[in-house]
């Protein structure tokens, strides 16, 4: 595993374009820092939620409307930090993968994930071939 302070990443850098191994230093560095600042990112609307909307919510008004309408846009904003709860979590799975050098590799197959799907989606565990299958397992199986 390489220190991700000795690496340092090029302004203009695009892991499609380097020519160098699959998943080296400088490709972990990038992912790694897109994931920091994704779940960075993350963490400040939630904060900025809770205490601009959630804290400042009045569920007792005395229309029944305005309370059905403020209820329901609490449920969504609570479904919502939910949703954004498990992705900070995917997102801490990725960056162990990272530092345990298994990022970037399908969980199902042990082949690379290609590097435009982890652009896409830096949290993928696996590879589109190998999602597509699981998406069509599942598929099957509900429908039955």
């Amino acid at each position: 595993m390489t220190s991700a302070s000795s690496v340092i990443v090029p302004q203009d850098y695009d892991p499609e374009t380097d020519k160098g191994d699959f998943m080296n230093p400088v490709m972990l560095e990038f992912f790694r820092q897109e994931l920091l600042k994704w779940r960075a990112d993350l963490l400040q609307e939630s904060q900025d939620t809770i205490s601009k909307t959630l804290q400042g919510t009045d569920l007792q008004k005395p229309d029944l409307t305005d309370r059905a309408s403020e209820e329901t846009d609490h449920a969504l904003e609570l479904r919502t930090r939910d949703r954004e709860r498990k992705l900070v979590k995917k997102i801490n799975s990725a960056l162990e993968r990272i530092d345990d050098d298994e990022y970037g590799y399908c969980e199902e197959t042990g082949e690379p994930i290609s590097i435009g799907r982890l652009k896409a989606r830096p949290i993928a565990t696996l590879s589109l071939e190998a999602q597509e299958r699981h998406e069509r397992m599942e598929k099957t199986q509900r429908d039955e």
